[in-house]
């Protein structure tokens, strides 16, 4: 079941973040500020924040997205984590398909994802192409040395 996140799910939400091993302590901080704004503005129109849970009710999986700024239909997808102990069960695939489920009813066009093209992130790469997402972009050493941003896109409509 994928549903709005809440302030309960919070600690899970953070911990299932750190406990998948690919985020640095400045972006589990970033993550931290976005969940902070979703919960405490309920008003805000920026971010999205959905959290997927597994059969027996647990957090398993969250996802922060948005529609792009100066844009016209366009979403980001800022954020997602699974649980490792949920990964490779279609947490991941589900939340994705529910983004696009729900920026065809908001009249959205086109889906961002971006992520690192470092080795460690080879099999998210592998993931978002297998949901049929064209690698859109590269920038070599965007996020430091060695590490550049991948950015993939998906028409929607």
């Amino acid at each position: 079941m994928i549903r709005p996140m809440t302030p309960a799910d919070r600690p899970a939400v953070l911990g299932l973040i750190e406990a998948t091993g690919f985020f640095r302590p400045d972006e589990i901080a970033v993550a931290e500020e976005l969940i902070d704004i979703y919960l405490d503005k309920p008003g805000q129109k920026d971010y999205g924040i959905v959290v997927a849970e597994d059969g027996a009710g647990n957090v398993a999986g969250y996802m922060t997205y948005g529609p792009t700024p100066l844009t016209l239909g366009t979403f980001d997808l800022y954020w997602m984590a699974v649980d490792p102990r949920a990964q490779g069960r279609g947490v991941g695939k589900a939340l994705v398909l529910w983004l696009e489920d729900f920026v065809r009813r908001e009249s959205g066009r086109l889906i961002v994802i971006e992520t690192s093209s470092t080795e460690k992130y080879e099999p998210t790469r592998r993931f978002y192409l297998g949901l049929d997402y064209r690698e859109a972009a590269r920038i070599p050493d965007f996020y430091g040395p060695g590490d550049g941003r991948v950015i993939y896109t998906k028409r929607v409509s």
